[in-house]
């Protein structure tokens, strides 16, 4: 009898568990049903993809989409658009929306949201504040919650947990990973004169390495007292990295495409404004501490932080001008073209991005290239140059740091559980995003 699938993907080089092999991949009813050779099966479709690899589908951990409230800067749709366009088949969406993402209807509200409007797979942090810990058990238990969310340093609304007091409170209450933005607030409150004469290039010195370094300290002492696993996010210190070595047994750690590809003081002298984000691009020496991180295996997973502003708000001065930048659609190219040059290897960007992630939040079903998983897929070629430019760029915001950067590496289709929702720089079909599951908030049998 022959074989059937909903898709085949044909002649790929597949890269997952099993290292490097080319294979067919067979699909049926949105997961992966079959690896080998696939050359007598049939299938309703047929993607033919010889000298292209086939990797695990990408995983971005760390964005912010602004619905509700910011939805001129991003929507939902406009930023799961980017995206899939990016090669990105999942997101986790952070808290600081107007409202805040802080109470369990409030996390319901995203979920609905995301209905029908997401191209890509999603999950919804929810946000800790000073007073809602008895509320967090609750929310991370709700399907498609990735997990809660704390700000130690400045955020919106009241999404700031900078005393240890209520950090602790927080870490006590649920069981899950805690995902944690370090910035000392009190620290940094003490040197915020540092941006009293308008210079954006000091403002690296403002939110200087010190302060990164003692919150992620203060964290893991009171991680460590309620027996809490925490993730740091967007770690931007060599200091941080050689500290959460030491300490991989309850802390898991993020980096982000734009620390790793960008230094200062020329990313200030360059793009002014447009290269300020929290915790800031600081110095070559950081820069190469974090790729030491990589190399060693002590990062975990890198996220985008995509966090996008419109160009008229970038353009206040400094410090009126917001932190954040997007980059949910380069984070792959960016990876690929650092994999070109030889700082990573493939294999690397498919741990930093799915495997790792998997590990780290306990995904179900995805993070994996593999029979029973989910047809989460990114194809690339990475012999593809390509420059980045404005008219391929789908988030709101309309702008990018990286825009004008040639990169050897693309994203040729994203297919997220068996849908084919962008090939060749062109998204298909209507949004098919469904909210992750994690093992840790299945919802109960029967």
């Amino acid at each position: 009898m022959t074989a059937t699938f909903d898709l085949i993907i044909r002649g790929a080089t597949i890269v997952n568990h099993d290292g490097r092999r080319r294979a067919d991949v067979g699909v049926r009813n949105g997961r992966t049903a079959a690896i080998g050779d696939l050359g007598r099966a049939d299938a309703g479709e047929v993607i033919e993809a010889p000298g292209l690899h086939l990797l695990p589908g990408v995983i971005d951990t760390q964005v912010h989409f602004r619905e509700p409230g910011l939805e001129h800067k991003e929507d939902l749709a406009s930023g799961s658009l980017a995206a899939v366009k990016g090669g990105v088949t999942a997101v986790f969406e952070m808290p600081n929306t107007k409202p805040t993402t802080s109470t369990p209807d409030q996390l319901l509200d995203k979920l609905n949201r995301a209905r029908g409007r997401m191209w890509c797979d999603h999950a919804f942090f929810a946000g800790a504040t000073g007073d809602n810990a008895a509320l967090l058990p609750e929310m991370e238990r709700i399907p498609g919650c990735s997990g809660v969310k704390v700000f130690m340093g400045a955020s919106t609304g009241d999404l700031l947990v900078a005393e240890d007091e209520l950090l602790a409170r927080v870490l006590a209450s649920g069981r899950r990973r805690v995902a944690v933005h370090c910035e000392d607030e009190f620290r940094m409150r003490e040197r915020k004169h540092l941006t009293d004469g308008g210079d954006v290039g000091q403002h690296c010195n403002w939110r200087d390495a010190e302060s990164a370094l003692l919150a992620t300290r203060r964290l893991l002492a009171l991680a460590r007292v309620a027996r809490r696993p925490v993730h740091v996010l967007h770690v931007t210190t060599a200091e941080e990295i050689i500290f959460l070595a030491a300490n991989k047994d309850i802390a898991t750690m993020e980096v982000t495409p734009q620390h790793l590809t960008l230094a200062a003081p020329e990313c200030y002298e360059t793009l002014g404004t447009f290269a300020q984000m929290n915790p800031p691009i600081r110095e070559a020496h950081h820069r190469d501490g974090l790729w030491r991180g990589v190399a060693d295996g002590i990062a975990d997973v890198i996220g985008s932080d995509h966090a996008p502003h419109t160009r008229e708000e970038k353009a206040k001065p400094y410090p009126n001008s917001p932190s954040g930048m997007p980059g949910v659609q380069t984070l792959l190219p960016l990876l690929l073209d650092h994999c070109a040059a030889g700082r990573l290897t493939l294999e690397r960007v498919v741990d930093l991005t799915s495997a790792g992630a998997q590990r780290v939040f306990g995904l179900a079903g995805k993070g994996r290239l593999a029979v029973g998983y989910d047809a989460d897929y990114t194809l690339v070629d990475l012999a593809a140059r390509r420059t980045i430019t404005r008219d391929w760029l789908a988030s709101r915001c309309d702008w990018s740091p990286f825009e004008g950067k040639e990169v050897t590496g693309w994203p040729i289709a994203t297919i997220v559980r068996g849908h084919v929702v962008m090939r060749e720089d062109e998204v298909l079909g209507a949004p098919v995003g469904a909210p992750v599951r994690f093992v840790d908030a299945l919802p109960p049998v029967g």
